[in-house]
């Protein structure tokens, strides 16, 4: 089968699924991309299942040559891309070329851009899924966890013939990752005084550098945390306090248990955002419904899997 050729990996490019399900309990982390939104619409845009094998891109600077006739789409951070020199729409599929070279430039807003191949793209599951864990050495291209490289290849099918023409996903669905979030956050495992979570809620957090696909740290004025004498198994959105008091939300390469009070959990939809937020921008937070994240959830799956 041939695919794709990088001819340049930018800084951080993964090949990603739906995630590594039913290992937990064994310690192993889903994994699975950051933002869930940016990639179903990449996946729906070419007709393939929501967990479709994808590309995560993270900031940009990469560079494929195609060794197939396919179609791609490309979805999330605002990545200026061109095929053969010629401008492409965000958002949005197009068909290739064996031949042809997609260039991506770095992200003028958001974090992580995600190209899809119909069909998906082609990998040997570890543990019954792609999805790459750097940390864990499980998944990816190679089975081992690594990111691409110049020379690897992504295997994909010819499916020249699968689209008539391009389509693009409507503004309406698609967010504005210039402005600063407000989050929604469900209620957590521990009681927190009323006065720090009004602290939590009041102000302003800075992203910090320091966040990666395993959590996001922010930075403000600390909140004191209740003790707690045993630990949790943890969930993506988890918002964990340690002791500085500087809340860490916990993302797709998170552990499976974790001993820091929880103040709350991020709303699953609002956690893509949170992931294209970037270092030193800002975020706030406002409490939200657990029944409105249920039906909001439902909906997004009926949506992308329907």
């Amino acid at each position: 089968m041939s695919g794709l050729r990088v001819l340049k990996a930018g800084p951080l490019s993964l090949l990603q699924d739906a995630g590594r399900h039913g290992w937990q309990h064994l310690g192993v982390s889903p994994s699975g991309p950051v933002d869930i939104h940016a990639a179903a619409w990449a996946n729906r845009l070419l007709g393939n299942r929501r967990g479709a094998p994808l590309l995560e891109i993270a900031l940009g600077g990469a560079e494929l040559e195609a060794q197939v006739d396919t179609w791609l789409a490309l979805t999330g951070a605002e990545l200026p891309a061109s095929l053969d020199g010629v401008a492409l729409p965000g958002w949005s599929r197009f068909p290739v070329r064996a031949g042809q070279h997609l260039k991506l430039g770095f992200a003028a807003s958001g974090q992580r851009g995600y190209l899809a191949a119909a069909g998906g793209f082609h990998a040997s599951p570890v543990l019954g899924s792609v999805a790459s864990q750097r940390r864990e050495g499980l998944g990816g291209l190679h089975g081992d966890g690594r990111a691409l490289a110049a020379g690897d290849l992504l295997p994909c099918v010819d499916a020249a013939d699968a689209f008539e023409r391009p389509a693009s996903v409507s503004w309406s669905y698609r967010p504005d990752y210039r402005k600063a979030p407000t989050l929604r956050v469900l209620p957590g495992a521990d009681e927190f005084p009323a006065e720090q979570r009004a602290a939590f809620f009041s102000q302003s957090w800075k992203i910090s550098p320091q966040s990666d696909r395993m959590g996001v740290r922010l930075s403000g004025q600390p909140i004191a945390a209740p003790s707690r004498q045993w630990s949790l198994g943890v969930v993506a959105g988890a918002i964990q306090i340690p002791p500085d008091g500087q809340p860490i939300i916990l993302q797709a390469d998170r552990q499976t248990m974790g001993g820091y009070p929880l103040l709350g959990v991020l709303h699953p939809l609002d956690l893509a955002r949170l992931a294209q937020c970037p270092a030193h921008g800002e975020v706030r937070f406002t409490e939200g419904s657990l029944e409105q994240a249920q039906a909001d959830l439902r909906a997004f799956l009926r949506f992308f899997e329907g």
